[in-house]
């Protein structure tokens, strides 16, 4: 990829790209009470919704770094072994920046294959996303900064993140006529962080989508915001198991637990658990649909269309045909064909055991 901007300028361009909205409402296998709008995110170079908000993060940071006007070498630097990591990656690419990715020694070959076409520099360390990240952050500590400006990237805990993720309902509201606007009645989105929640809630706001839902898909194996509203506090899990990973997330926001409380904006936000299979069986039915090929995290919030339609009964009163719900598509480079192969025996073993 050859980058024709100059990395000098003010005003860089941002990584992502628009993706598209589609209507799928007659392509499902269940009939939904209203329209349901697929927003895909899968379509962004990375792979993900991630470019969005770590892309912004770092045109953002080099942007600030230019200002004082030093010839300072910029670095990038994250820790995620999956999208978020290569969405850093892939934004360093883009800039022409050095970038440097600490993973775990147990993250997936395909995912370091796709860091190394990012030209990142790739290091082994830990047995878990946060040993990795210990390692990255006593790495920037020791860079002289009179010589490299380090751009840290958080997977999902940065107000130029959430800022970055608010995009993505700018972009729902301008490709959708102006005369169908009125009929958005929220939005489905898997939750682990809390990074793209923060986004879309900040985006309806700025866009006037109000009246409105958010409703959040978690799954029982990564609790992460559920047990945090039970307790009305942040808390952090000791351990999370689930196989949709990206979701994997031991502790969320300060934000993103003031904003599901909210109730002062005119959006509400509703809050589900569904079982990892039930997202594996999402990413089945959604491969068989388009073949395409999504992580469980994805396939939690495609759970809603696919295989657990009461929700979106339940959390969506007073549906009207012609009423819009944008379910966002986040994508995911992490689940593989042969990943694919693998759910449907898992789920093949589990239907036989009912």
């Amino acid at each position: 990829m050859s980058s024709s901007f100059d990395l000098q300028s003010i005003e860089l361009p941002h990584p992502h790209i628009q993706t598209s909205l589609t209507e799928v409402t007659h392509q499902l296998p269940l009939r939904p009470p209203c329209r349901i709008l697929f927003k895909n995110e899968l379509e962004q170079p990375s792979g993900s919704f991630k470019l969005r908000g770590i892309g912004h993060l770092i045109q953002k940071s080099i942007v600030a770094a230019n200002k004082t006007r030093s010839n300072r070498e910029i670095h990038v630097f994250a820790s995620s072994g999956g999208n978020a990591g290569l969405a850093a990656a892939y934004s360093a690419y883009f800039y022409k920046v050095k970038c440097t990715v600490v993973l775990p020694v147990i993250s997936k070959p395909a995912v370091r294959e796709k860091l190394k076409s990012y030209n990142a520099n790739i290091i082994l360390f830990g047995n878990t996303i946060n040993e990795a990240d210990k390692h990255l952050k006593n790495l920037i500590n020791s860079i002289d900064t009179n010589v490299t400006t380090p751009i840290y990237c958080h997977p999902f805990n940065n107000p130029l993140i959430w800022e970055g993720h608010a995009t993505l309902v700018d972009e729902v509201v301008e490709q959708l006529p102006k005369s169908e606007r009125a009929h958005i009645k929220g939005m489905v989105c898997s939750c682990g962080g809390g990074g793209l929640y923060n986004g879309i809630y900040d985006g309806m706001k700025r866009n006037n989508i109000v009246d409105s839902e958010i409703l959040l898909i978690e799954t029982s194996q990564a609790p992460t915001l559920s047990e945090s509203v039970k307790a009305d506090k942040l808390i952090t899990l000791n351990s999370v198991n689930s196989m949709a990973t990206s979701l994997a997330c031991s502790y969320t926001t300060t934000q993103t637990l003031n904003n599901y409380k909210s109730v002062s904006e005119g959006i509400t936000t509703k809050l589900e658990l569904i079982d990892d299979v039930d997202a594996l069986k999402a990413c089945i039915q959604y491969n068989a649909n388009f073949s395409k090929v999504v992580e469980p995290a994805c396939g939690a919030a495609l759970s809603v269309v696919y295989n657990k339609l009461d929700l979106l009964y339940k959390n969506f009163s007073h549906l009207k045909e012609d009423d819009i719900v944008v379910v966002v598509v986040c994508g995911g480079s992490c689940t593989t064909l042969k990943d694919l192969a693998g759910f449907r025996k898992l789920v093949a073993r589990q239907d036989s055991r009912l």
